[in-house]
């Protein structure tokens, strides 16, 4: 198996670590780190939602996303100071909102509304499935928050599974798990995966940036996926228990 820049091999994933409880203020909140990449995610919880849902018996759970001025090597213009969100921004914040929904029943959460907001602090590739990763502990907090105040039911269970995201990628014809920037902006091909962890698939976006690729070499992307969600979501399993 080929040796990376880094040193890993290419089923690998970067170091990972997971500071939950960072923010003292949030209901629920992680600091994760993929590497160089560090992502702030912060869950808010409250009771009550959206009009368009009200006496529905529904809760709600959404997510915004956004990069710090200085997270990349040069700075980026806030995008309030801007006046306009841009196209990259809603799509990962709607990529991240769509992945936490996929394991929350909306009826067992009740008429309460979540909102899991995603920092990217340092950037070095991965920053949306990294947000991913750190938004599920978040929200899992401030779920917990909710319940031990009453406004969600003792026995109910809002979370049905976890969920966790990687990216993968084709470099010089290997393929490979967890990409830094120094390798994503090389990748033949680029794609990231959204899993629960039971080991279903949530989303899969892929892009061929320079030789197409084939079913083989997709399939060899699908398994490295999941193994890499499978391995954190060892490592979200850990930090809500105390462990990481």
């Amino acid at each position: 198996m080929t040796m990376r820049h880094d040193g890993r091999q290419n089923d690998e994933l970067r170091p990972v670590t997971i500071e939950r409880g960072w923010s003292a203020q949030a209901e629920g909140s992680a600091l994760i780190s993929f590497g160089g990449t560090r992502v702030l995610c912060t869950a808010s919880f409250t009771n009550g939602v959206p009009r368009w849902l009200a006496g529905q018996g529904r809760g709600w759970v959404t997510a915004e996303y956004a990069m710090l001025p200085r997270a990349t090597n040069e700075r980026s213009q806030r995008e309030s100071v801007k006046g306009k969100i841009g196209g990259r921004t809603h799509e990962i914040s709607r990529l991240i909102g769509r992945a936490l929904r996929a394991v929350v029943d909306t009826k067992a959460l009740g008429e309460n509304t979540l909102v899991v907001d995603c920092d990217v602090l340092q950037a070095d590739g991965g920053t949306r499935t990294a947000s991913i990763t750190g938004a599920y502990v978040a929200l899992s907090d401030a779920i917990e928050w909710g319940r031990e105040r009453g406004f969600i039911g003792k026995k109910a269970t809002p979370l049905t599974d976890s969920v966790a995201a990687i990216s993968v990628g084709i470099i010089g014809g290997t393929p490979m798990l967890d990409l830094p920037y120094e390798e994503d902006s090389r990748a033949e091909t680029d794609m990231n995966i959204v899993m629960t962890g039971s080991g279903s698939f949530v989303e899969v976006q892929g892009t061929a940036e320079g030789a197409p690729f084939d079913k083989a070499e997709l399939d060899r992307l699908l398994e490295l996926g999941a193994k890499g969600c499978a391995d954190l979501t060892a490592l979200q399993r850990a930090a809500l228990a105390g462990q990481a």
